[in-house]
């Protein structure tokens, strides 16, 4: 199976060369290429997507450019705002968080302190009960008046 391309070659009217090659038997679709004419790159390859618009003039003053631009000054004040809003939203949001923190570390400094004073009591009184206990082997027996006469 050979692959044969054809190459078709055209001059736009910015002095561009679009080059459309189409690959036979590969089954590629046609894909324009930009070339600038001059070696030198002359001038700047425009995509055919931007050629129309750039030779369009728009009259400042008609009723359809004051309506894109109302349209578009809309847009960007609707835009700002939005983007507003979101920043204040964030800043209440790391206030409430800042806050919330705030309250939460006290609530762990009281924690903490209410914790040291239970485990001192606790301890005071693991060592009183330590010094009342006697220790098994030394406990004194006393004997009952009533059964040693019988």
């Amino acid at each position: 199976m050979s692959k044969t391309s054809q190459q078709n070659t055209a001059t736009d009217a910015n002095g561009v060369s679009v080059i459309h090659t189409q690959a036979h038997t590969s089954g590629l679709q046609q894909v324009p290429q930009l070339v600038p004419v001059s070696p030198g790159g002359g001038g700047k390859a425009v995509p055919p997507s931007k050629q129309g618009k750039k030779n369009s003039f728009v009259d400042r003053n008609s009723d359809e450019y004051r309506q894109r631009r109302e349209r578009n000054n809309m847009a960007v004040k609707k835009s700002r705002l939005k983007s507003k809003q979101k920043a204040q939203d964030t800043l209440q949001r790391v206030n409430q968080l800042k806050e919330e923190n705030e309250r939460l570390e006290a609530k762990i400094k009281l924690l903490t302190k209410e914790l040291s004073v239970l485990k001192d009591l606790f301890l005071e009184h693991a060592h009183n009960l330590a010094d009342n206990v006697q220790p098994v082997g030394t406990e004194t027996t006393t004997t009952n008046p009533e059964k040693s006469g019988q």
